[in-house]
């Protein structure tokens, strides 16, 4: 992929977001949209050689569209200035309405290339399945958190949205009672893109989510707990 390309784009995107702009430099979109999606493919069969589940996820599916939804945010521009994808199970692009993680990249007009995985602020019934699972596999997650790839790739799973007190039902003593506090379980990093080395992206896509995957598997242990 042209990753310079993209860069300058996404930035002239964001100094002119407004359809008479994007109308003008479709060709280029058209041309870079193109080159993502051999990203995004490229990406899932690497994800497919460590994760079985999302081996024939479809890549067009995955990848989000370019058009902000303004109907109730302050934010009225109307074009996102990122390219992104997600990829789960049965292409479930945003899997949080029906539960279960996801694998998740950006690219911004910056030059950072984001990634991770986990689920972001899944629905109830889902959460309260996730919380079950910390109290029920506690030695289980315990050995997720200490994952030597996992950490050094990502630290901690993410704590925005932390409730202040522990949830209604949960023991206030238990040992992942900070986690049981969260709203949200995912992990994200951010790098430099690979902008003189393109064909590294993939790579470091691949390396990265790899990380990330015994958080995942542990999660969809989880859905057992759905209807308790």
């Amino acid at each position: 992929m042209h990753l310079r390309d993209l860069t300058q784009y996404l930035r002239e995107l964001a100094d002119n977001n407004n359809r008479p702009w994007f109308i003008m430099n479709k060709p280029r979109y058209d041309i870079l949209r193109e080159e993502f999606l051999q990203v995004v493919t490229e990406m899932i069969a690497e994800l497919g050689k460590f994760d079985a589940q999302v081996k024939f996820s479809n890549p067009k599916k995955a990848m989000f569209r370019i058009n902000r939804d303004v109907r109730f945010a302050h934010d009225k521009s109307p074009y996102k200035t990122r390219f992104s994808a997600a990829v789960a199970p049965n292409d479930m692009r945003r899997p949080s309405k029906a539960g279960g993680p996801t694998y998740y990249m950006q690219i911004d007009g910056t030059g950072r290339l984001l990634f991770g995985a986990g689920e972001y602020m899944p629905p109830p019934h889902r959460l309260k399945a996730l919380r079950r699972h910390l109290v029920e596999d506690a030695a289980g997650f315990r050995k997720v958190l200490k994952n030597k790839k996992l950490v050094a790739t990502y630290g901690d799973i993410q704590n925005e949205g932390k409730l202040q007190r522990p949830p209604k039902g949960f023991d206030p003593e238990h040992e992942h009672i900070e986690y049981i506090k969260l709203k949200s379980f995912f992990i994200w990093t951010e790098v430099d893109l690979p902008l003189n080395q393109p064909e590294k992206l993939v790579p470091i896509l691949a390396a990265g989510l790899k990380d990330a995957y015994p958080l995942v598997e542990w999660m969809r242990a989880a859905r057992e707990d759905e209807e308790a």
